[in-house]
């Protein structure tokens, strides 16, 4: 976290744990909230062949991407299994890559040794940028990952009332002021955004989750995170055979079940009455105040009947809620 963010943010009186998941004292319920979002980081790709370099490796189309327009997206290894998520924005001339903190390391790496003699430079801007949350009350206008970029402060639409910010720390404070000044926004808890985005069907993976899936299990190919016309791209053979022998067996979906402790990446979801027999995985979950919601990949039944449990806590239901964008 960039010191002079974190520095502002203990003036706001937040708490700040060693992993830098912040947390405010309690706020009246109903007000708009603005987040410090901690868990994600940003990798950026600038220079006259950065575009050409993430069209080879990403499944959305880049050259789609403009100071209007977002994308999410995945980086595959060659067999079609999804390594990383992440969203896509440009700024002024650089490409910025939007993904989880735990993987931005790896990614870089990974595209690294892609780029061969390439006019690209890729570099970490964690610490440059800050990124924050917005969530409304009432829906904006905006359509899905559509995209702003003006004054140094960069805009993506996660929902019709949601709102990923990226901006360097002095803009970042200057935009969280205005924000709880003029316009009555409370601060939020970043645990509660990343929340708000697994409510949302964001499918961020993690090290442990990473080269398990084929996108369109992770309902990218609904989200328009998956170009069927842009050409190849590392593992695109698979990902289109995936798309045009039919529908994937396995699917993304939401779920909730009473539980304090999240389970961890992976942990194997069962039939009821069904045995040992895995009917999928949990991709990542959060438990908060005893409920405890998850995104899961599993196979789809046809019928729409779902009787499932945690294999590992079998008296445990887990509810089946409806998939934004799905």
């Amino acid at each position: 976290m960039n010191p002079q963010w974190k520095t502002f943010l203990l003036s706001e009186q937040a708490v700040i744990d060693d992993a830098d998941r912040v947390v405010f004292k309690e706020s009246k319920t109903g007000q708009p909230r603005i987040y410090p979002v901690s868990h994600l980081g940003i990798l950026s790709a600038s220079g006259k062949d950065a575009a050409k370099l993430l069209q080879g490796q990403a499944t959305c189309n880049v050259f789609e991407v403009t100071e209007h327009q977002a994308r999410i997206g995945a980086f595959c290894n060659p067999k079609g299994r999804a390594i990383a998520t992440f969203l896509l924005a440009k700024h002024a001339d650089d490409y910025l890559l939007v993904l989880p903190l735990a993987q931005l390391e790896a990614i870089g790496k990974h595209l690294q040794k892609y780029a061969l003699r390439a006019d690209v430079k890729l570099a970490d801007r964690s610490g440059d940028f800050c990124l924050l949350g917005l969530s409304r009350n009432e829906p904006g206008a905006g359509q899905l990952f559509a995209a702003r970029a003006d004054d140094g402060i960069v805009r993506i639409e996660l929902a019709p009332a949601r709102t990923l910010v990226i901006a360097e720390p002095e803009r970042a404070i200057e935009f969280w002021a205005d924000h709880r000044d003029q316009h009555g926004f409370a601060p939020g808890n970043s645990e509660d955004w990343r929340l708000l985005d697994l409510l949302g069907g964001i499918p961020w993976l993690s090290p442990a989750t990473a080269e398990e899936h084929v996108p369109q299990m992770l309902n990218l190919d609904k989200l328009d995170g998956i170009s069927f016309t842009k050409g190849c791209y590392t593992g695109q053979e698979i990902v289109a055979r995936t798309h045009y022998l039919g529908k994937s067996k396995r699917a993304l979906f939401l779920a909730e079940c009473e539980l304090d402790q999240a389970p961890e990446p992976n942990a194997a979801i069962v039939d009821r009455d069904g045995g040992e027999q895995s009917r999928g995985q949990v991709l990542t979950a959060l438990g908060h105040n005893g409920i405890c919601h998850l995104l899961a990949v599993l196979l789809v039944n046809e019928s729409g009947d779902y009787d499932l449990v945690l294999k590992d806590r079998p008296d445990i239901s887990l509810r089946l809620l409806p998939l934004p964008n799905a």
